[in-house]
């Protein structure tokens, strides 16, 4: 096993997006509770909630960041993948400095068990980047196909875990 499937995950299985996913979400969650405390549902309740939300996704965002930014630094420079790859992590990067304002600016807030409107339009800003973020994540992986390695007709053993299978095979007939 090699040491950069720890950062980078295995072929066919990147650590990153499945790390986007919780984040996603994560931020989603808080967006969502930041609204429904603004218009007055449980609005204290969600307060807390929505804070609590915005912190665990800026913790969730470590590990999310670092096997991003892993992966893009084995992009070939000046390519169009790079330049989306690029636009996608600016994005992202941006959304994470409105979610950590919108935190430090909310915490007040939070205490009162409030969410104000500075926070909460920092919320939405970070929201709306996140949006486009995800929007271009998915073209790297989806239009422009990386670390997909488009196996469609691999066996489903196989395709759960190519690697692991293929060293296998290779020490397999090594020893013969």
């Amino acid at each position: 096993m090699r040491l950069s499937y720890l950062m980078r995950g295995l072929p066919g299985h990147p650590l990153h997006p499945p790390l986007t996913d919780a984040t996603i979400g994560i931020y989603t969650g808080a967006t969502v509770l930041g609204v429904l405390s603004a218009i007055g549902v449980s609005d204290a309740n969600t307060a807390t909630a929505w804070w609590l939300t915005l912190v665990i996704g800026l913790i969730v965002t470590v590990p999310t960041a670092l096997t991003g930014f892993v992966d893009w630094l084995a992009i070939e420079w000046g390519t169009p993948l790079w330049r989306t790859a690029t636009i996608h992590l600016s994005a992202m990067v941006s959304a994470t400095v409105f979610f950590l304002l919108a935190a430090l600016v909310g915490h007040g807030g939070y205490v009162d068990r409030d969410v104000t409107s500075g926070a909460l339009i920092l919320t939405l800003v970070g929201f709306g980047l996140l949006t486009l973020g995800g929007w271009l994540g998915g073209t790297v992986v989806f239009v422009h196909g990386m670390r997909v390695l488009n196996l469609v007709q691999e066996p489903t053993r196989r395709a759960a875990a190519p690697v692991a299978t293929r060293e296998k095979e290779a020490a397999d007939s090594g020893s013969d």
